[in-house]
């Protein structure tokens, strides 16, 4: 099966979009905060600390460590239908917390009372719950640490999967088009979950969560159908999940006393955390810096047919660009690579009539879904992985700069502003996208095969503590900078995108350090997967 290009890009495809539904529940609340606000009476900071609570049991009751353990012991399948079941879990618990139901009975009695001292989180500043704190937002931070457990398992599973069907094949190509896929779960929670809340003018913030929910149980039936391919595999090829070597604690320490992965790691840490808590905040950073105006509420472009059309276009962007890269025949490239540009547009052009924050960050992962394949491809062929992450720090750089600096010179400008942020947009999605095409198909050449698992576990979890840190930072720093400004559309996001492109920077040194690292110990990082 895995000599079959169909097999295993039929494998790949099922652990995509099992994360292509988890990333959408991951941000499901973030476009409708103001709704949430509303009608369940969280603050920022209820809604921040919810929202920090998704890596909380992975960082500090280290539960990521434990999940790459079980990984390197009960194999790919059984961890990945594992993981499947945890978010499911934790989603529906989330689900419930935002229901009706929930208003008024024992269990937010329960909630209210408890859960308002955590000993020793407390005292480091740490804990996920606070005194006065809405017990909805208890309940939902629980569920979503739960979910956050199941997630980001499924996250180091789908890692060592792919090593599994496409080493010494196209693996990079194979792990950069698996995150444009899931990727292309952000915009689609930007869109949709706006857009179900809102469904026949019925403010429902459970109705958004719910839709979310269904997704998590579609991922779970993709992580069981791959259970039974993956199995076929092993009984055609002889291998077994657990190895001759075992797996043993002690191992632990051949990673952690490599420089070359620990630079890897860094590297993961300082990229995922100059993007993933942007994401958290972009839309605001955007309707402080972009002059919009609410279209009428009887026009077309306030119809909740717009959104519809607007994914059904986005979906011609990505599936055309995508398939760009597979074909022989150049009319047919360039045909291809034509209709994803005025696809493009089109989509570009409604979310500037639509006139919505939201619906513009959410062309962020369209042009990495196009070139994603194309730095895989090249990196499975021509090497140069290290490099690839030097040109992704600069990219970085520079976005998070014009962010605070250009875009901000546009405020007034109703056409200039938007396509400033719809460029820069684009372009830092097709920065970030440079991750998984060099730096995840890299790790399998630092490490032993047993231990991969553990690996990208350790690696997982240094990035969680990044993704946990830096959106208090940014939260912090934004209260610091704009003392006394209580509408939300009037902030000033330079200081919190300087901290970005500062971690760029940091990017930049350690990628430059990591060609060294590379040139000296023979790592073979800008060597191509694929040897002829």
């Amino acid at each position: 099966m895995r000599d079959s290009a169909a097999m295993r890009w039929t494998a790949l495809l099922l652990l995509a979009l099992a994360m292509f539904c988890s990333y959408i529940f991951m941000d499901i609340l973030s476009p409708i905060f103001k709704e949430v606000q509303d009608t369940r009476g969280w603050d920022g900071t209820a809604f921040g600390t919810m929202q920090g609570s998704e890596v909380f049991l992975n960082v500090f009751v280290f539960f990521l460590i434990f999940a790459g353990i079980i990984l390197d012991k009960m194999g790919v399948r059984f961890t990945a239908v594992l993981s499947g079941a945890v978010m499911l879990a934790g989603a529906i618990i989330k689900w419930y917390a935002m229901t009706d139901s929930f208003i008024g009975s024992g269990l937010e009695t329960w909630f209210t009372n408890n859960l308002n001292y955590i000993p020793g989180f407390d005292e480091l500043g740490v804990s996920p719950f606070y005194e006065g704190m809405p017990a909805s937002a208890k309940l939902a931070a629980c569920g979503f640490m739960i979910f956050g457990c199941g997630c980001e398992m499924a996250g180091i599973t789908v890692s060592r999967g792919i090593v599994k069907w496409f080493k010494g094949r196209e693996m990079a190509l194979a792990m950069g088009s698996e995150m444009a896929l899931a990727r292309l779960g952000v915009a689609t929670c930007m869109i949709f979950s706006p857009f179900f809340c809102k469904l026949g003018g019925n403010i429902s913030v459970s109705r958004s969560v719910a839709f979310g929910v269904v997704l998590l149980c579609i991922a779970l039936i993709m992580f069981i159908v791959y259970f039974f391919m993956d199995k076929k595999l092993d009984s055609q090829t002889g291998e077994a999940e657990e190895k001759d070597d075992p797996f043993k604690i002690s191992d632990l320490g051949k990673i952690l006393t490599d420089s070359g992965f620990w630079i890897v790691a860094l590297l993961c840490v300082l990229y995922y955390s100059a993007i993933f808590p942007f994401q958290k905040y972009a839309v605001n950073m955007l309707q402080c810096n972009l002059t919009l105006t609410e279209p009428s509420a009887h026009s077309f472009w306030a119809s909740d047919t717009v959104p519809i059309v607007q994914y059904i276009i986005m979906l011609v962007v990505a599936a055309a660009g995508f398939a760009s890269n597979f074909q022989k025949k150049a009319n047919v490239k360039y045909g291809l690579l034509a209709l994803s540009f005025v696809a493009l547009v089109t989509y570009c052009y409604m979310g500037y009539m639509r006139q919505s924050a939201e619906t513009i960050f959410a062309v962020f992962p369209l042009l990495a879904v196009l070139i994603t394949p194309i730095l895989g491809s090249y990196v499975d062929h021509k090497g140069k992985a290290a490099s690839m992450l030097v040109l992704g720090s600069l990219l970085l750089i520079g976005c998070h700069l014009t962010f605070a600096f250009i875009l901000p010179l546009f405020k007034g400008s109703a056409v200039g502003g938007v396509v400033v942020a719809y460029l820069t947009i684009l372009v830092l999605g097709a920065s970030f996208s440079l991750v998984p095409a060099s730096l995840w198909p890299s790790v399998p050449k630092l490490v032993e095969p047993k231990i991969i698992g553990s690996a990208y576990a350790l690696i997982f979890w240094i990035q969680n503590i990044g993704l946990w840190l830096f959106p208090l930072l940014i939260g912090k720093m934004l209260d610091a900078t704009n003392p006394g400004i209580t509408d939300p559309t009037q902030k000033n996001y330079t200081a919190p995108l300087v901290m970005l492109a500062c971690l760029g920077v940091a990017a930049l040194l350690l990628g430059m350090l990591l060609k060294v690292v590379d040139r000296k110990k023979g790592i073979g990082l800008e060597e191509p997967n694929i040897k002829s």
